[in-house]
């Protein structure tokens, strides 16, 4: 099992009443993540710890049935601070957190 994971994916918005925004987990990378023995959390989240440009934070990721892998959800905070929106493509660091 891999220490961190690197990939690009584009940041997208929620389509429902909240303004969320996300970046999906490579299918690859997130069947990965799922196979890695752990203890079980809320709806099948995962503690990640992320950085996207100079901004570095600790969130959940989230499984996605429709999409077949997990969800990174990306605060506007650090969407501010790195300058990115809806459709930019993002370079993503994750790392698993027991």
């Amino acid at each position: 099992m891999r220490d961190a994971f690197l990939f690009s994916a584009e940041l997208w918005q929620w389509e429902g009443k909240s303004a969320w925004h996300f970046v999906s987990v490579p299918p690859d990378e997130s069947e990965e993540i799922r196979e890695q023995p752990r203890m079980p959390r809320g709806f099948g989240s995962v503690r990640v710890s992320v950085r996207i440009g100079s901004s570095t934070w600790k969130t959940s990721i989230f499984p996605d049935s429709q999409r077949g892998s997990y969800l990174l959800p990306v605060k506007k905070s650090v969407r501010e601070s790195e300058g990115i929106s809806t459709g930019d493509v993002v370079q993503v660091e994750l790392k698993p957190l027991e």
